[in-house]
């Protein structure tokens, strides 16, 4: 329990959210929250208070968490009918921890601090799991004092926590992230196609490559997915698919090629067409297979 709790509100109570907001509570603090579907029965017997919209939660609260899909999914619970903007004070803090498009959020942070309040960008990375262990990355973007302010709850929620630079930057680190994963992602599913095409046991050849300069977590963690068929979506390639787009977006606004993301990005479009878009994001070796006609391991 916290010897000071504060009024915090949360919004966007999906994989993610839950866990997050979760540990807040955990802590002692006081929450209000919002979401689009049914609160989950942990966070509703918690004693936190469920707001009939955002800027209800805006109202109650002084420091508000977003942690929703997508950049329109953000602009209207922040400024939408009864969205979060109606119902800040002057002195509240915005903490958006979802991925969304950098020169948006920018551009909504611009308007937040109109009204006299701070925002902070604040993406995270380490997928359900790391959401509900507590041990999420999280890249910020703000100024010294609103990240100042939002760094002990952040704290609460992940282990590697960044003050990447000024607001945005946060999500262009985590643009960046994405495409370090997911190129990871593409190169271990080729990897081990191709290994057990050529006659190899792929369980075996994993746990040869974790010993060496291959070994990585995408490896560990997802190479162990692809080997066994479990791709119940911790990460789905859905919202993959998204932050590529913001990549390849941002890529041709700064008249930048980034040939290898425009790959991977279509190897999920691949998985897309063949009715995958909500698996885990592992499982873009299908798409590999599926040209292969080769199945990495049986079910």
């Amino acid at each position: 329990m916290t010897s000071d709790p504060l009024k915090i509100g949360f919004i966007g109570l999906g994989v993610m959210g839950t866990p997050m907001a979760g540990h807040l509570v955990a802590a002692g603090h006081q929450l209000y929250l919002h979401t689009r579907s049914k609160v989950p029965p942990a966070l509703a017997d918690s004693g936190a208070t469920q707001c009939i919209n955002a800027r209800g939660v805006a109202e109650r609260a002084d420091i508000v968490f977003l942690m929703l899909p997508d950049t329109p999914d953000v602009e209207q619970v922040l400024f939408g009918e009864y969205g979060v903007a109606g119902g800040l004070a002057r002195g509240k803090l915005v903490v958006d921890c979802s991925s969304i498009d950098p020169i948006a959020t920018r551009a909504f942070a611009a308007r937040i601090r109109e009204r006299g309040c701070e925002y902070v960008d604040a993406p995270v990375s380490g997928g359900e799991v790391g959401a509900r262990a507590a041990s999420l990355s999280i890249m910020a973007g703000g100024s010294e004092a609103a990240f100042a302010r939002a760094q002990p709850l952040l704290a609460l929620m992940g282990k590697n926590i960044t003050h990447v630079g000024a607001v945005g930057d946060g999500q262009v680190c985590k643009v960046a992230n994405q495409i370090v994963v997911a190129l990871n992602i593409a190169a271990v599913a080729e990897a081990l196609v191709f290994a057990s095409k050529a006659g190899a046991d792929p369980a075996k050849v994993r746990q040869a490559l974790l010993g060496g300069f291959a070994s990585s977590r995408v490896l560990e963690v997802h190479g162990e997915r692809m080997i066994k068929r479990t791709f119940a979506p911790g990460f789905r390639i859905a919202l993959h698919q998204k932050d590529l787009n913001l990549a390849l977006q941002g890529a041709r606004a700064l008249g930048l090629a980034l040939p290898q993301t425009a790959i991977a990005a279509q190897l999920m479009q691949a998985c897309a067409a063949l009715g995958l878009s909500q698996s885990d994001h592992s499982a873009v070796v299908q798409a590999l297979e599926a040209m292969a006609q080769h199945a990495v391991a049986n079910p």
